[in-house]
């Protein structure tokens, strides 16, 4: 069925208006800011903003429009705001594990050598400790005294 220039004229400020309503984030429910919504917001067939369709030219013009308004910054749909910022924070909680990976990565390395450490002060006491009973030459100190005679003031 053909419309006459009277109703195209008609539906392209329908759809416009629509488009700014989209595009100032007037997003009606159920619906987001993309052709589809437009198409139901203007009254028109989702299929004539496609291909050779009278309305291809407002497709292409509202998606340009979107486009530069995301690329300032400004997200009209509240739901894609929300995705744009839930994946960088994600990105920034993934950047997080990672560096907290790495730090008990160095941290586990860390106890290891100090637990080496410990373990071969250990073993080079004991092994002192047998050379000096072996030999005459080293004296043993008396055990310290444990009862207390007297105050300590």
């Amino acid at each position: 069925m053909r419309i006459s220039a009277a109703q195209r004229t008609e539906n392209e400020n329908r759809i416009r208006a629509a488009m700014d309503r989209l595009l100032r984030g007037e997003i009606p429910p159920g619906g987001k800011c993309d052709i589809k919504t437009l198409a139901r917001e203007a009254g028109v067939d989702r299929t004539a903003f496609y291909g050779t369709r009278p309305y291809a030219h407002l497709r292409t013009e509202f998606e340009r429009r979107l486009h530069a308004l995301q690329q300032a910054g400004d997200i009209p749909d509240p739901r894609e705001a929300q995705i744009t910022r839930l994946k960088a924070e994600n990105a920034k909680l993934r950047e997080r594990l990672t560096q907290s990976e790495q730090t008990i990565i160095k941290l586990t390395d860390f106890r290891t050598q100090a637990l080496d450490r410990l373990a071969a002060q250990h073993e080079e006491i004991v092994r002192l400790r047998q050379a000096a009973a072996g030999t005459s030459r080293v004296s043993r100190l008396p055990a310290p005294r444990t009862t207390v005679i007297g105050t300590c003031s």
